[in-house]
């Protein structure tokens, strides 16, 4: 899986709840993770592959998730 996506992920595990995926794609865009274009592109394979489901994480995308976070902690 690529930085980016793991990225994405955490940011969406770990954003607000009064903020939407977009202002998640607009945060790590501003950090140059990537363009914003590039970030809905993540979104749509991350729907795609079950990790993403109505603006939040599936089960298998918190797992997921949480395993990025520990990954990230070391």
């Amino acid at each position: 899986m690529d930085i980016e996506i793991k990225v994405l992920l955490l940011g969406i595990l770990k954003k607000e709840s009064d903020e939407n995926l977009n202002d998640v794609l607009a945060k790590l865009e501003e950090a140059k993770v990537f363009s914003f274009k590039e970030g809905k592109k993540l979104l749509k394979m991350l729907k795609s592959e079950g990790y993403l489901t109505q603006n939040k994480l599936t089960v298998k995308g918190e797992l997921k998730a949480k395993e990025v976070e520990k990954e990230f902690k070391i």
